[in-house]
């Protein structure tokens, strides 16, 4: 094995290990712990322990402490296999109850191995590093302990969890826990309670409320995507969100998303609340016939959609049960697939740029729960593939992750923290079209059925604005910020110019508050910064008198200057959506 971090199976392998590093020292200081599974994860490892005693911080730093011996004693790891039966009774006579299990549970031809370290034997399939010492000592962090049921049943026991990380030099953890503190002084769900932007209640568990500020928030990111869609030739419709189920049944819907579906009856017949704007799309297009001249018929539409996401995947505006998608659907013929892929990765790349957020894209191919053949799932992805080659952009395979129709491409957008999110999507389907036999006229006066393009580029509106509230730490450039001017009077003799300075701006089309409360000056200075206002504009008696403005942005006091410069430059800055200040 290369022993080269930077390689993802080695990286998955040297976490493992350290894995196991840290059963050994649990089992070094509390014998009577009875283990169970330690996988390697992105960003580390973790193992469940059932112990009594709860495991405290001071526990993890001992922890750490013993694991760092267990790397200097640089123990060999030596595999070895057994019978089945021998396999239980080994387990069983170390009294590790839960390994018992796991084997039992195995199928009976199953090759099981174990892995031993010096005094210490676990249950593995591996692979794992030769020796405890390559794993460097004082780049180990244990981070948290958290609660887990045993195979992820809650009517089973509940285990202690204890997750870590491992870097191969100290300096590579450090930046890491570095990024680790900076992500939770960006978390969105800080954020939107600190800043007014939308909060979550016990009532609605995954159902958003969106506060004032954070209305004005999505109302801005939809005006752009309707300014963005209109200048690439989308025509937005809406459709209803409760549809009857002999839809979803030909949609394939009911068959491979109902466990994801919410469902009612209506008059005796059943419907369901939809997880997906594609059919409704598809009954637009089947109002009217068509001609090969109307295509490609580009339907935009900002549909509130929702799924049932188990409640231990719910995590803030990144996974939640009701959202806006915005969505678009393209009827058009085999032959212009490659141009209209063209024309959707050059909107992406539009959008994604004006937020500083460069992407990677992933070919997602044919899953075994797949519906149509073979050849047209073929068809289908080399047309992909061929598209987005064209225009110079590359992408990795991601083998059988496709969508029950049709293969797509994912773009993963990277943050300011390095972190990747995957939003914008296009998933080329041959299937629903001919599901509910649409068609259109060609050239040569028969009727051909269309091929549908399903593509978001936000994915959704709650995502997207989990996203960019982390990657811009909620500093929002200008032309987003909820508020972009706050006006601070000096004191009330100065008021009556402040609400005129406010009254100007906001004829001009800017969002402006008046701080009117009677504080101190550096008072209401420093709460404008802490809700991360781009402009704050302290008004005094010199200032009413020479109708100018003291200008401080987010990062610097700008001093004095007329009103009317001042307004010429934030109408520039908001026009242009810059993603820095004019100033």
């Amino acid at each position: 094995m290369e022993f080269n971090f930077s390689d993802a199976e080695y990286r998955k392998t040297y976490r493992h290990t350290t894995s196991h590093v840290l059963a050994q020292a649990v089992k070094r200081l509390y014998p009577e712990a009875k283990l169970a599974i330690g996988p390697a994860i992105e960003d580390g490892f973790y193992y469940d322990i059932d112990i009594e005693k709860p495991f405290t911080p001071e526990d993890l730093e001992a922890l750490e402490a013993e694991m760092r011996k267990i790397c200097k004693e640089k123990i060999k790891l030596e595999r070895f296999e057994l019978p089945r039966e021998e396999a239980i009774a080994f387990m069983q006579e170390r009294e590790e109850p839960y390994k018992v299990e796991l084997i039992q549970d195995l199928p009976e031809d199953a090759v099981i191995s174990f892995y031993k370290q010096g005094d210490f034997t676990d249950l593995c399939a591996g692979p794992h590093l030769d020796s405890t010492g390559r794993i460097k000592g004082n780049a180990i962090k244990l981070t948290t302990v958290n609660g887990a049921y045993w195979r992820g049943d809650s009517s089973r026991k509940m285990l202690q969890r204890i997750y870590g990380t491992c870097f191969p030099s100290k300096a590579e953890l450090d930046a890491y826990l570095a990024r680790i503190e900076e992500a939770k002084k960006r978390d969105h769900r800080k954020l939107g309670r600190e800043l007014g932007l939308f909060a979550f209640r016990d009532e609605a568990p995954g159902f958003p409320f969106y506060l004032p500020k954070g209305m004005v928030l999505k109302n801005t990111l939809i005006d752009y995507w309707r300014q963005v869609h209109k200048k690439w030739d989308y025509l937005e419709i809406s459709t209803p969100q409760i549809m009857k189920r002999t839809l979803w049944e030909t949609s394939g819907h009911w068959d491979h998303y109902k466990d994801n579906m919410y469902t009612t009856v209506i008059d005796e017949e059943d419907f369901a609340i939809k997880p997906m704007n594609c059919p409704g799309s598809i009954l637009v297009y089947d109002l009217e016939p068509h001609s090969y001249r109307d295509l490609p018929l580009r339907y935009g539409e900002l549909g509130l959609v929702h799924r049932h996401e188990l409640s231990g995947a719910l995590h803030g505006m990144f996974r939640v049960r009701c959202f806006t998608q915005d969505d678009a659907h393209i009827l058009l013929a085999k032959d212009q697939i490659k141009d209209e892929v063209i024309r959707i990765a050059q909107l992406f790349d539009e959008v994604y740029t004006l937020f500083g957020l460069p992407y990677t894209i992933e070919l997602s191919t044919m899953p075994e729960d797949h519906i149509g053949s073979v050849e047209d799932w073929d068809i289908a992805t080399a047309a992909l593939a061929d598209a987005i080659t064209s225009i110079g952009k590359t992408y990795e395979i991601n083998p059988g992750d496709g969508a029950f129709y049709g293969p797509k491409l994912d773009f993963h957008i990277e943050d300011s923290l390095g972190r990747t999110w995957q939003c914008g999507t296009i998933q080329l389907d041959y299937q629903l079209p001919g599901r509910f036999d649409l068609e259109y006229v060609g050239a040569d006066g028969e009727k051909h059925c269309p091929v549908m393009i399903h593509r978001v580029v936000f994915g959704s509106i709650e995502r997207f604005i989990g996203v960019i509230t982390e990657h811009f730490a909620g500093a929002f450039p200008t032309w987003l910020s909820p508020v972009q001017v706050k006006i601070l009077p000096i004191t009330d003799r100065t008021m009556d110019y402040a609400k005129a300075v406010a009254e100007k701006l906001e004829a001009a089309g800017v969002r402006t508050e008046v701080d009117t409360r009677n504080e101190k000056l550096g008072f209401k200075i420093r709460e404008a910064q802490m809700e991360k206002v781009p402009y704050k504009l302290v008004v005094g008696d010199k200032e009413a008198e020479s109708g100018t403005v003291a200008v401080r942005t987010r990062d610097a006091d700008k001093g004095d200057m007329p009103l009317d410069e001042f307004m010429a430059k934030l109408q520039e800055e908001i026009a242009t959506k810059s993603k820095t200040s004019l100033f």
